[in-house]
């Protein structure tokens, strides 16, 4: 579906930027009157309510959008990425996430091939091996159960699992699965990470999952030595194949690290990191700490939006919705920035999480074709469960710039707390903000209604709120593992159609490689410094001094260290 004609260029587009004109003198307190344009607003699918009458658009906006998607080939685009095509053009691949949580019986090709039974054998081997670990029929090199679990990976191999993994631990069924089970998450190559995720671990009761499809990822290499290290001088070198386990394809590299081949778990280069939750890099892990059977019910979850996504009319569409909305006002308004605000604690890894997904994958300046775009794209994403971020950066978006909001509410809380004789329960104390605060971005304040209220006249441009600022409310029936499966599909296919409008490549991920590449440099410097006390050579002034000091402050390192390992 490439093509080298900008979206700039089209009618469709040309025509938003005037009907923007219309729209900037309209404030949300006039449109929010109109009870029928709020009614059209309003889209339900599977028990959920999407409400986005609180955007900056009309109905003619929407219609508007509507034809720019046309005009983009939004359809084409989303069917050819359910078809398999090589959408993903850089990296001449397929994107078939959907495919990693398809039912049985589906038929999803690649290359002319169904990769739907692929994903199913993996799947039958975790639920087989998962099932092993857990009711204790395989063990360590001790013979004592596996009941701890580390998934050593990086990026998509870690903020994804983490983000579900904390919202179903207060999961009443999730949680009763997990009893006597820790699952731990190390990322980063600092020391302090590997520290935090051995301290109280047994090595005789852990099992770790290595994560990297190549298995050099240099970060999670190191750590996986790291940690093969922890467990080898306690147990020796042989428990390594009762106790580490991989994601990887590259079973060569696998076998010589020490991993027994037959407990590798394959994925496939159609399965982007940042998506990839829905595969043996987020199901493995789940499962050991929660069972297959709850980890499979995420998976309908997410297939079930698969579902809606590609059959769904437009404007009953919630991820076309709000991708169109995010285009509308990233490339229109000119708003740079998209705030997530979960009001539910379990979903406190849930930004950083879609920050990724986001991130990296709008994060583009040419289109699809290598042409510089010129007009904007991406987003950046942040946020905080409410109503913690109320009280750290809401004051910037009722004040301060206008960011779009997405508020994220649940009917049901997973741990309801009752209290006699308070006015509302902790669940209904949380849910007035959610129900609030986007009206209160919407209506604001104006100096009108404060001199009516007797403000000190020196205040009352300290107590003005100009509204108009967008958001939208998704309100989800409950927060159970099949919820938490459409969520997550819902984001992953919104950040896809936001692609597809700007007409660029969603799939790739080119900008995280310079950095990766000058670090190489850095490595070898600093080894040769160390181990000879070679001179810092071949950087500029800034970077050389730096390194200088960094090497003069820590020259206390031994050039040939023994194996310490943290000390916690």
């Amino acid at each position: 579906m490439a093509s080298s004609t900008l979206i700039c260029d089209t009618e469709a587009w040309k025509d938003l930027k005037g009907h923007l004109e219309e729209i900037k003198h309209t404030h949300l307190r006039d449109l929010m009157a109109d009870t029928s344009r709020c009614q059209s607003m309003m889209v339900e699918f599977d028990g959920m309510l999407l409400d986005y009458s609180r955007q900056r658009a009309t109905l003619a906006t929407m219609d508007k959008l509507y034809v720019l998607a046309e005009a983009a080939h939004l359809k084409q685009k989303i069917g050819s990425m359910y078809a398999g095509e090589h959408i993903n053009s850089t990296e001449n691949r397929s994107v078939l996430h959907v495919a990693l949580r398809a039912p049985r019986d589906a038929v999803i090709n690649s290359d002319g091939k169904n990769v739907v039974p692929d994903v199913w054998n993996v799947l039958d081997k975790i639920r087989e091996f998962s099932e092993k670990v857990r009711s204790g029929s395989w063990v360590g090199a001790t013979g004592k159960v596996l009941k701890d679990v580390i998934a050593i990976g990086i990026g998509g191999s870690f903020l994804g699992p983490l983000f579900v993994h904390t919202a179903l631990q207060t999961d009443p069924e999730a949680s009763e699965c997990a009893k006597g089970r820790q699952l731990r998450f190390l990322a980063n190559v600092d020391p302090i990470d590997v520290a935090r995720n051995i301290t109280g671990l047994n090595p005789e009761t852990t099992l770790v999952v290595v994560v990297s499809k190549t298995f050099t990822t240099a970060e999670t290499m190191l750590n996986a030595r790291t940690v093969r290290a922890w467990i080898t001088s306690a147990l020796g070198p042989s428990a390594v194949a009762k106790h580490m386990v991989a994601v990887s394809t590259n079973l060569a590299l696998v076998e010589k690290f020490g991993i027994d081949p037959n407990n590798a778990f394959a994925f496939w280069d159609w399965v982007g990191g940042r998506y990839s939750v829905c595969s043996a890099v987020g199901v493995l892990p789940l499962s050991l700490q929660y069972g297959f059977s709850v980890v499979e019910k995420f998976l309908k979850g997410a297939s079930s939006i698969d579902q809606h996504f590609i059959s769904a009319p437009f404007d009953k569409n919630i991820p076309v919705l709000l991708g169109l909305l995010s285009v509308w006002n990233v490339s229109f308004f000119g708003y740079p920035a998209r705030a997530i605000l979960p009001y539910s604690q379990a979903l406190e890894k849930f930004a950083p999480h879609i920050q990724q997904v986001s991130m990296e994958s709008n994060g583009k300046g040419v289109s699809i074709d290598g042409v510089p775009l010129p007009y904007e794209s991406g987003e950046i994403d942040f946020g905080e469960p409410g109503t913690n971020g109320q009280h750290s950066f809401y004051q910037l978006i009722h004040q301060g710039r206008v960011i779009p909001c997405d508020f994220i509410g649940v009917v049901k809380s997973q741990q309801p707390v009752y209290l006699e004789g308070e006015v509302v329960n902790n669940h209904d104390e949380l849910m007035s903000n959610f129900f609030a605060q986007p009206d209160a971005l919407a209506y604001g304040k104006t100096s009108l209604e404060l001199q009516k209220e007797n403000v000190p006249q020196h205040l009352i441009p300290h107590k003005t709120f100009s509204g108009n600022r967008p958001s939208l409310s998704l309100l989800l029936p409950s927060l159970n593992v099949y919820n938490i499966g459409q969520l997550l599909a819902i984001y992953e296919h919104r950040i896809a159609v936001e692609g597809f409008i700007w007409g660029i490549n969603s799939f790739d991920q080119w900008g995280v490689e310079l950095g990766k590449v000058l670090a190489t440099q850095v490595r070898k410097q600093l080894h040769t410094s160390r181990k000879k006390g070679d001179s810092v050579e071949g950087f500029n002034f800034s970077t050389a001094t730096l390194l200088k000091r960094y090497l003069e402050a820590s020259s206390d390192v031994p050039a040939d260290p023994p194996t310490v390992l943290p000390q916690i």
